[in-house]
């Protein structure tokens, strides 16, 4: 998975179109200073407020690095919640996202210039003397070459970068000696046997100690990588070859580059996701700028500026003339199909594209990067934070947030580029939101679930690598920084390689290879950088007026007036449209209607029949509507067998001392009882039940009256437990899982169903929490004896009053105090959901549970059911959901899918080859996008 970056040079703003033989130093990287764009809109922030923010920022990073040095390190990674460090082997599988930790300190590499950025020379002094004597880069371990090449290969460049700087400056660091490039150097030829493959294709993972397919690598078999993981070398080689003089590096990564270039869709100008590294042929053909693509498109700009080659900038522009003429739909970025390109291939976005403004501003191109920044803005302000998918009418599709630091690099960007204080109270609300709703006693803790506010134990080195340094750069004053940040580039990463280094060791040919382009608009480049003569035209509300139109775009996404319109047709004697309880498969005019209504049919091998609905391909926006319409139908019959109500997952919320609302777990829900999606949060103090099991009368109902039960699963119905403890006093109860070390990363969530009696007289909530998730409790309650909680449909606010207890003057101290308190707590929670084998066993108990995401896994075709288990195809609504459709829009729940929904039942039907003759195209494009993977 790329983590998609940005970049940035000095400058001044051409007024013509820039000759593309000029050198990095005076090339595209010349945005517009904040001076020069004008009057903005928005009241400016006094420096007072700026560097309240700034060392708000401080005190966020070393919160993070503080806790990872004394809790983590020299493990790769933190995971905030359970206070230890992530060591590879030692803690469940996440699957590829592990493919990034080597056994090498990743986060302290990671963070090395950014302690730089930040002015803490003395920590980034200390911090090289460990990374010198305790990193191993020569260990047993199978990682990602791309992951390695951007986090520590760029990691220990950008060290190198600002050691040498810091050390010409006099002060610190005067013992250094290269130290870490000669570290760099050793992990660039570890890396190098990658590229042994006819195409220069790297292959995506590599044995740091025994490199690609000998019998002890455990690698080198792999045929499939990613466009961005083959297209994101060229920054860190060619800095390594132009530090080293060693040339090999950059022959390597241009040879990717080129590669990739040749193998470009002709007509279209567009790559694919995923690559062949032996053949070149494309093994995903849909393409975009978000996950799998994007970096590649920002190393050919950046490459063009660190290295002065023309070719790269040609390259880009050529690229880039495509993305805009398929790819955006302002302001919207949705993927299509490389060989049919006005064809979208997908109907949601991934939060990975947040980096695409920011690298449009270093494009010049300021309107569309102020039109897809404000659209994320508005679905942020939703949910707090990005989702990791959300769909083309801003439905969450995936629920995650890995705290990813790309939207806050458009945001620096675009201040840069515009001056206007907007986007200086974008980052306060970025501030914000990651102290209120991320922030952990042991640092920062990514987002389970934005809709509920859960915790995943993950804190990824990224996170300081990026995130902090943008902010911190979004506030400061050229004085604050101590080093001229105009000198440098920003890799993909975020880690920083000097200008200079395009006059330096300059030993690679640099023929023009790049051939057979389509004539382009040229207007589209008359200007390499932002322009104040042409962005801002006399006027200076031009960035407001781009942002207005967009200010409700998220709350007003569906159509409106459509059912008036529908209702006009029907009075002139149009027919109705198609419903699902109506529809026959052999029906050729149902067929026919399916069509015109962007509804495909697929007969499968095993006599079934799937649907799947593509809006971009219905007759019109009503025909659309009704396709959308017949499909949500169509779920509801082929769901009715199971007629318990699909419910969202459920929070258990920590809130007492010394947790403070900060700790989250995803339960749950039952089908009866209190809905505390419709009744206010229940918050009460736990107690165990006796017996444990809660399947008879309670023994010590003086313990639990007035608290909320802990019960174990299993020996009776999950009703009978509500019963028993609620005739016990009880105001609520959870159930934990008697399974030991279940938890949500290795088995689907479950609602639990009643007992198939009347369950009306349960008036209290009932939560489920696997046996991971419940033993936080469990450990927390040895460790405090008095431990509060709230059970509510999504995480709230941190308890006010109990937050104002922590004294501001001893914050670390009580940070630190409530570190050392939980680092007791047993094991992780990865709280992420996944399909699991272990569902089966899970189901041997006695009460009746089903699935909470069953009717999604019911209707997804055998392509989907293959995918990567951490997906979440569930799509659920934002706050702001239209209202104003007809009444069978208006039932529709929650859970139920997205708007690109399939559905599968088991009637038997003959094949109607006329019909689908025009469809196989396109149903095979379709079956392979539906493997998307994040």
């Amino acid at each position: 998975m790329s983590e998609a970056g940005g970049g940035r040079g000095s400058g001044s703003p051409v007024p013509q179109r820039a000759p593309w033989s000029l050198v990095a130093a005076t090339a595209a990287l010349c945005l517009v200073s904040a001076t020069s764009v004008g009057t903005a809109v928005a009241a400016p922030m006094s420096r007072e407020e700026k560097q309240k923010l700034g060392n708000q920022v401080l005190e966020m990073f070393d919160h993070a690095y503080g806790n990872y040095m004394e809790h983590a390190y020299p493990a790769d990674e933190l995971m905030p919640l359970t206070c230890r460090g992530r060591v590879r082997g030692q803690e469940p599988s996440r699957g590829d996202v592990d493919d990034a930790l080597g056994k090498f300190s990743l986060t302290l590499i990671d963070s090395l210039d950014t302690l730089v950025v930040l002015n803490k020379t003395k920590e980034f002094e200390e911090a090289v003397r460990k990374v010198l004597r305790d990193v191993n880069l020569d260990n047993d371990v199978v990682v990602s070459v791309f992951e390695t090449n951007i986090r520590v290969l760029g990691g220990l460049l950008g060290g190198h970068s600002l050691a040498i700087m810091l050390k010409e400056k006099g002060e610190y660091m005067q013992w250094y000696n290269d130290e870490l490039l000669q570290m760099a150097k050793q992990l660039g030829y570890k890396l190098l046997p990658a590229f042994n493959t006819t195409s220069g294709l790297p292959y995506p993972r590599i044995n740091l100690k025994f490199g690609i397919r000998k019998p002890e690598a455990r690698t080198g078999t792999e045929t499939d990588t990613c466009t961005a993981c083959a297209g994101t070398l060229i920054l860190e080689f060619a800095a390594l070859s132009r530090f080293t003089g060693a040339t090999i590096f950059e022959e390597y990564a241009r040879k990717a580059l080129d590669f990739l270039w040749e193998k470009r869709q002709r007509s279209s100008n567009l790559v694919g996701v995923t690559i062949n590294i032996h053949t070149g042929d494309w093994v995903r053909k849909d393409s975009g700028v978000g996950a799998g693509i994007d970096s590649y498109y920002e190393y050919l700009l950046k490459a063009y500026v660190l290295l002065g080659d023309d070719s790269f900038l040609e390259r880009f522009n050529t690229h880039y003339d495509a993305i805009m003429r398929y790819i955006s739909q302002p302001p919207l970025l949705l993927d299509v199909h490389i060989h049919k390109p006005m064809l979208n291939a997908r109907t949601w976005m991934d939060a990975l594209l947040a980096f695409f403004p920011g690298l449009q501003v270093l494009k010049g191109d300021i309107r569309p990067a102020i039109e897809t920044h404000e659209m994320l803005y508005q679905v942020i302000k939703k949910h707090n934070f990005l989702p990791e998918a959300f769909t083309t009418d801003f439905r969450v599709h995936w629920a995650q947030h890995p705290l990813r630091p790309e939207f806050a690099e458009s945001t620096y960007f675009l201040y840069k580029a515009t001056g206007d204080p907007y986007y200086l109270e974008v980052g306060k609300t970025l501030i914000e939101n990651l102290n209120k709703y991320a922030r952990v006693p042991c640092g920062f803790a990514a987002m389970k679930d934005v809709r509920t506010g859960s915790h995943e134990d993950r804190m990824d080195s990224f996170f300081l690598a990026e995130m902090f340094k943008y902010l911190y750069l979004l506030f400061a004053d050229k004085e604050d920084i101590i080093f001229d940040i105009e000198d440098y580039i920003f890799t993909t990463e975020a880690h920083l390689l000097p200008l200079w280094l395009s006059t330096t060791n300059q030993s690679i040919s640099k023929k023009n290879t790049t051939s057979e382009y389509t004539e382009l608009d040229d207007s589209n480049f008359d200007w390499t950088c932002p322009n104040t003569q042409i962005l801002f035209p006399n006027d200076p509300l031009y960035a407001q007026s781009i942002r207005e139109p967009l200010k409700n775009v998220v709350d007003k996404s569906c159509p409106r007036g459509i059912s008036r319109v529908r209702e006009e047709s029907f009075r002139s004697g149009a027919k109705p449209p198609l419903r699902a309880r109506d529809f026959m498969a052999t029906n050729p005019e149902h067929l026919e209607i399916l069509k015109k209504m962007g509804v495909s049919l697929i007969h499968l091998k095993d006599g079934r029949v799937q649907l799947v609905q593509h809006a971009i391909q219905a007759a019109s926006s009503i025909d659309a509507e009704d396709g959308l319409r017949f499909m949500q139908e169509m779920i509801e019959l082929s769901s009715q067998q199971q007629k318990e109500q699909q419910l969202p997952p459920r929070a258990v919320q920590i809130v007492s001392h010394p947790f403070f609302g900060r700790v989250v777990l995803t339960a749950g829900p039952a089908q009866f009882g209190l809905d505390l999606s419709k009744h206010k949060e229940t918050r009460g103090f736990v107690a165990s039940s006796k017996p444990y099991n809660g399947c008879s009368e309670l023994t010590n109902p003086e313990a639990v009256m007035g608290k909320i039960a802990l019960i174990q699963r299993g020996q009776c119905m999950f009703a009978e437990k509500a019963r028993n403890i609620q005739n016990a006093g009880a105001i609520g109860g959870i159930v934990i899982d008697d399974n030991e070390g279940s938890s949500s990363d290795t088995a689907p969530l479950f609602q639990m169903a009643g007992d198939g009696k009347d369950t009306d007289d349960i008036k209290i909530p009932m939560l489920f929490l696997f046996s991971k998730e419940g033993s936080i409790i469990l450990d927390a309650i040895r460790e405090y004896e008095e431990v509060e909680v709230l059970l509510s449909d999504k995480a709230k606010d941190r308890d006010p009053e109990m937050e104002n207890e922590e004294q501001p003057s001893s914050e670390n101290d009580s940070q630190n105090q409530s570190a050392e308190q939980i680092i007791s707590i047993s094991q992780a929670v990865d709280l992420v959901d996944q399909e699991s084998p272990e569902e089966s066993s899970l189901n041997s108990h006695p009460e009746s549970l089903s699935p909470a995401d069953s009717d999604d896994a019911a209707s997804l075709s055998p392509s989907e059911q293959t995918s990567n288990p951490t997906e979440d195809h569930e799509t659920t609504s934002l706050d702001g959901e239209c209202t104003d459709l007809d009444n069978q829009l208006q039932e529709q729940s929650e859970t139920e899918e997205d708007s690109n929904p399939n559905v599968s039942w088991g009637k038997k039907v003959q094949p109607i080859d006329s019909i689908l003759a025009d469809w196989n195209e396109d149903i095979e494009a379709f079956e392979m996008m539906e493997k998307d993977e994040l």
